[in-house]
Order: structure tokens, then sequence, then C-alpha cells
């Protein structure tokens, strides 16, 4: 992965905005859950090119694994 690390902060904190939208939950929960999160490991590790897909898909994928966690 050769994504400069200044323009993958950004696509966190709209990734972590966005998940927080969707679930209803504080800002804090939302980047907690995600550094966290396998979606952050794989985007930090390069797999699959995670960090060229769109913030909504992350967001989506976030929220998949949320609701594997935090039963509803």
């Amino acid at each position: 992965m050769n994504a400069n690390p200044i323009l993958l902060q950004k696509k966190y904190s709209r990734v972590v905005k966005c998940f927080a939208e969707k679930q209803g939950i504080s800002l804090d929960a939302a980047l907690n859950f995600f550094y966290h999160s396998e979606v952050y490991q794989m985007i930090r590790e390069g797999i699959s090119d995670m960090h060229c897909m769109s913030d909504a898909y992350l967001a989506d994928e976030l929220e998949q694994e949320y609701k594997n966690i935090i039963p509803m």
C-alpha cells in the first residue's frame, strides 16, 4: 500500500463519522470501535486495497462487524 498517511487519516475520520451516524453512537465510541476493528486492520495493512473503497462501503463493513460483535 502506498497511500498517503494524511489522506488515510482523513479517510478514517469520514468513515468513522458515517459509521457513528448510521449506528446512532457517539464519535468517541465509533472511533474506539474502528481502531479495534478488522476493517481498520485491513485498511492499514493494505489488504485488497481497502483504502480505495468508498467511505460508505467501509462504513457498511464496519456496521456488519459491529452487528456481529454487539447484538442489537
